[in-house]
């Protein structure tokens, strides 16, 4: 997998101050994408171990939040993998820090709609997520004023509570 860019001290991804990993690769080339670059899946550079560890170390401050997962598209299926046993490394130093991600697939309160981008990993990953922003970006429902979303077809979703019901729990609309 291959990473586009990281943010320290992002306040705009997510609630609180964050640390912001985009991630490269999307099949989905949103109209209107603010980060159209990050749809080549070999944009950026590798995400390996010296990259992981430099987030970690990120993390640690008391003031930081969390970790928040945008791209590009994290639940791709190249990403998936690596995704999954980065946030498990995050989850097992940082147990109090949320894990934030934006997709533009969709989630259905039991896991992930869009069936090709199932893979082994994708109900692990969705497991560890805090709060999934989901939906394609959609350039005639853009508005500025919405909170941590581009567009209001897009939902700011509680995984933990949705997965537990099995019905899509909505929170910060």
């Amino acid at each position: 997998m291959n990473y586009a860019e990281i943010k320290d001290c992002d306040i705009a991804n997510g609630e609180g101050v964050r640390i912001s990993l985009f991630v490269s690769g999307c099949r989905r080339h949103c109209k209107g994408c603010f980060n159209a670059c990050t749809w080549d899946f070999s944009y950026g550079s590798p995400f390996d171990g010296s990259v992981e560890a430099h987030i970690l170390n990120l993390l640690a401050p008391d003031y930081i939040a969390g970790l928040t997962l945008l791209g590009g598209d994290p639940f791709e299926p190249e990403n998936q993998r690596a995704i999954l046993a980065f946030v498990r490394r995050v989850k097992a130093r940082f147990p109090q820090k949320n894990i934030w991600c934006f997709t533009g697939y969709t989630f259905n309160g039991k896991g992930m709609q869009e069936q090709e981008i199932q893979t082994e990993a994708t109900a692990a990953l969705l497991s560890l997520i805090d709060v999934l922003v989901d939906g394609r970006f959609e350039e005639d429902k853009k508005d500025i004023r919405l909170k941590f979303r581009g567009s209001s077809n897009q939902r700011i979703i509680d995984v933990k509570r949705s997965l537990e019901s099995g019905s899509v729990v909505l929170c910060l609309t």
